[in-house]
């Protein structure tokens, strides 16, 4: 096998993988009542709040029209709130709840974790190879998507 279809490979697999891993992972009894989609907006919301729509829908690289379903039903959830800024009444701030917190939290340890395993088993020369491989790989998928 060559090396772009060995790649390729591995690349579709660990797709895959990571997608019913963070599934399996983040959907617990607790956050039983949202998805993985649901925990990707809680994360760009963030913990320090003030993201209005338009800079959250950015950073999901989807439609404000889009966002505004999920972030509907993330409020009637609990999970986030929506505020009015104090200095432009017109600008409409998402920020986390309690529970909007907990789970964002909880999302980020995971991703913590997945690193760890990631990392255990390679040297500290090793190390920074494989972080710039990764760095390429995400410039060339950011690149690809323009």
């Amino acid at each position: 096998m060559d090396a772009n279809r060995t790649v390729s490979d591995i690349l579709v697999n660990l797709f895959q993988q990571i997608w019913k891993l963070e599934e399996k992972a983040l959907i617990t009894e607790e956050y039983k009542d949202i998805s993985v989609n649901d925990m990707h907006i809680i994360e760009a919301v963030g913990l320090d709040g003030g993201n209005n729509m338009s800079t959250i829908a950015r950073k999901l690289d989807i439609t404000v029209g889009s966002l505004t379903t999920s972030m509907n039903s993330l409020v009637l959830k609990n999970y986030v709130t929506r505020e009015r800024s104090e200095t432009d009444r017109r600008v409409v701030n998402i920020c986390l709840t309690e529970k909007g917190k907990r789970a964002y939290r909880h999302h980020e340890q995971f991703h913590e974790e997945m690193a760890k395993a990631a990392l255990q088993s390679l040297s500290d020369a090793q190390i920074p190879p494989v972080i710039q491989t990764l760095q390429h790989l995400s410039e060339f998928f950011r690149s690809y998507d323009e």
